[in-house]
């Protein structure tokens, strides 16, 4: 079986997006030992970050099932109560604390990578039209 096959698999999609949601669990569980930022903002770019990929793979396993029909607003939702979570799960972790603007972050990132998603695609298609006619 082909790499590029194994990759478009929703399995794939879906087992990445499970991996990652993990991988996000065990750092929101670990106690804070780190002395300081490099620059302004940096944990709200590091969350933004995170959760823009997070939505991107949630985006990915929305689109590969086709009884879910708005997986863009299913991939928001999806990093919206991730994060939220992730929030309140560290509210238990000692030495961490929930944080409004953290999950603010969370939610930006995400917004922004499933709009510019949307963006290309829609680019990608007119062109592709254009091209037709």
């Amino acid at each position: 079986m082909a790499i590029s096959h194994k990759i478009s698999s929703p399995i794939f999609w879906y087992f990445a997006l499970i991996a990652y949601c993990a991988f996000i669990f065990y750092l929101s569980s670990q106690t804070l030992h780190i002395p300081g930022p490099e620059f302004l903002y940096q944990d709200k770019v590091f969350h933004a970050t995170a959760y823009g990929l997070l939505a991107f793979l949630a985006l990915r396993v929305a689109s590969s099932f086709a009884e879910i029909p708005n997986s863009y607003l299913w991939a928001w939702l999806y990093g919206l109560a991730y994060g939220a979570s992730d929030e309140w799960h560290q509210s238990f972790v000692p030495g961490r604390y929930a944080d409004i603007w953290d999950w603010v972050a969370d939610v930006f990132g995400a917004t922004v990578v499933l709009v510019t998603i949307y963006i290309l695609r829609r680019r990608k298609a007119i062109l592709a039209e254009n091209l037709c006619q």
